[in-house]
C-alpha cells in the first residue's frame, strides 16, 4: 500500500511554487540593498563614526579619571585644599615663571 501523505495536487505545488518565487523576490530585493553603492557608504561611514565616538569616549574617561586622581593629591575628601601639597607646587609654579620672566628680560637687555 502506498503513502499518500507526500501526494500534492498540482493547486498546491502552483501555491508552494508561487510562495518560493515571493521569497526569492524578497531575497534578491535585500541583496540588491545590502550591495548598493550607497548602503555600503552609509555602512562604512556608521563604523568609522561608532569607532570615532567609542574612541573619544574611551580618551574622555581616561581623561576624567586622571584629572580626579590629580585632584585627589591636592583637595581632600570634603573638597577642603591640601595645604602641605598645595603650597609647594605653587612655589614651584612661582619660581619657574620668576626665572622665565628673568630669562626673557635678559634676551631683551
Amino acid at each position: 500500500m502506498a503513502d499518500t501523505s507526500d501526494i500534492r495536487t498540482p493547486a498546491q505545488i502552483e501555491a508552494d511554487i508561487k510562495r518560493r518565487r515571493e521569497l526569492l523576490a524578497e531575497t534578491l530585493d535585500e541583496i540588491g540593498v545590502r550591495v548598493h553603492p550607497k548602503t555600503i557608504v552609509g555602512d562604512a561611514k556608521a563604523k568609522v563614526v561608532s569607532n570615532i565616538d567609542h574612541t573619544l569616549g574611551r580618551a574622555y574617561v581616561s581623561v576624567n579619571k586622571a584629572v580626579t586622581d590629580v585632584k585627589a593629591q591636592f583637595v581632600d575628601e570634603e573638597g577642603a585644599p591640601r595645604l602641605e601639597r598645595v603650597v609647594p607646587v605653587a612655589l614651584v609654579a612661582v619660581g619657574l615663571v620668576g626665572l622665565l620672566a628673568l630669562g626673557a628680560r635678559r634676551r631683551r637687555g
